[in-house]
């Protein structure tokens, strides 16, 4: 029998609490893991759980606020390191990569909620998740263009989407393949195809 966790303060276990619930979600649906799953993965009962969270949802709504706040902190701090408009968008796209890599939980659970048919208030905060991504990907190419590191014609609202949708396809063929970390290795070539879409041409 697995001996009982000791005793956190509750800010400590819910931490603890969305931690494990991402890293069950790297080999798992988030609909396949019940709270009982949680509760053995951590050595608590069911019932000191619930004393943290009081439902399953409330649970990943908190992993979705986690999943919120260090994403979009990594990327903004990646572009607040880089040296120019295309630089920043080449840190922010790495950035991103390193987090799904080193998280790939946050795919599964970001892939199911936006599967659901239902609006919830988890699926609201992956909206906001993405709401911000965007936000930053259409100021750094609208630097870009300003700067003339990008053409002047350029379809920002579209670019900020084709980005994102290249890193989505990166994260679905390498969940396929089941090897995630194959991300980094594909994600150079693919970011130097989309710059050449947008550069000013010379």
């Amino acid at each position: 029998m697995q001996p009982l966790a000791t005793r956190l303060p509750t800010e400590a276990r819910q931490a603890e609490i969305v931690a494990v619930a991402l890293r069950l979600a790297q080999d798992r649906s988030p609909a396949s893991i019940t709270t009982n799953d949680l509760a053995q993965a951590m050595g608590l009962s069911q019932g000191a759980l619930f004393k943290h969270f009081s439902t399953k949802d409330a649970i990943w709504l908190a992993v979705m606020v986690w999943v919120t706040d260090h994403l979009l902190r990594a990327l903004n701090d990646a572009a607040e390191r880089s040296r120019s408009p295309l630089d920043a968008l080449r840190c922010v796209f790495d950035a991103h990569v390193d987090f799904v890599v080193t998280h790939p939980g946050v795919p599964r659970v970001i892939f199911h909620e936006l599967q659901q048919s239902q609006d919830s208030a988890v699926k609201q905060q992956v909206r906001g998740l993405m709401q911000g991504y965007r936000q930053l990907l259409l100021r750094l190419l609208g630097d870009a263009v300003r700067c003339s590191e990008a053409d002047a014609a350029l379809d920002i609202a579209a670019a900020a989407t084709l980005l994102i949708g290249i890193v989505q396809g990166l994260v679905m063929q390498s969940m396929l393949s089941d090897h995630i970390a194959s991300m980094r290795e594909h994600a150079p070539r693919v970011f130097d195809l989309y710059v050449r879409s947008i550069r000013t041409s010379s």
